[in-house]
């Protein structure tokens, strides 16, 4: 039973990260076109802070913090796939990547994708599969986070959603 209630919970927190991510980059939710883009100065803070990170250039905040795992970070032009970073604070806590089952089926291989931001260390892999995808990427697909801190760390993150 706790299995399934984390898979639901899984499921749930991964829709909202998407709906938000799609929301706050493009200004525009499929249901809800009033979210507004970032402003140019909101823009230009996510950079910095981006940099200060140690994060790639084009990597911008894309959504508020989302319960268990942080504030998701990308470049929106390297989504759905990824690589995703997340944000606890001033720390970056994971990379996530997205591939679909059909990559998978037709033999991709992908190598040094889930790489730890300098001073950094992986401390463990979650892989989840999404048989029916998500909002926002709705093919079959995996779930990979490389988290640098604990599970139970990462699980406490934003417990309101805040």
């Amino acid at each position: 039973m706790r299995v399934e209630r984390k898979n639901v919970s899984r499921v749930t927190r991964v829709v909202l990260m998407v709906l938000v991510m799609f929301g706050f980059v493009s200004g525009a939710l499929a249901q809800d076109s009033s979210a507004p883009a970032p402003t140019q100065e909101q823009l230009q803070a996510m950079k910095e802070k981006a940099a200060t990170l140690g994060l790639p250039d084009g990597v911008i905040q894309l959504t508020p913090c989302v319960p268990g795992m942080g504030e998701h970070w990308a470049d929106p032009a390297n989504m759905p796939f990824g690589p995703i970073y997340g944000v606890m604070g001033d720390e970056v806590v994971f990379v996530e990547v997205m591939p679909s089952q059909a990559d998978f089926e037709q033999g991709m291989s992908w190598t040094q994708i889930l790489m730890p931001v300098a001073g950094q260390s992986i401390n463990h892999v979650d892989m989840e599969f999404e048989p029916h995808g998500h909002e926002g990427y709705t093919v079959p697909h995996y779930d990979i986070h490389a988290y640098f801190v604990s599970h139970a760390d990462h699980l406490a993150f934003c417990p309101a959603g805040g």
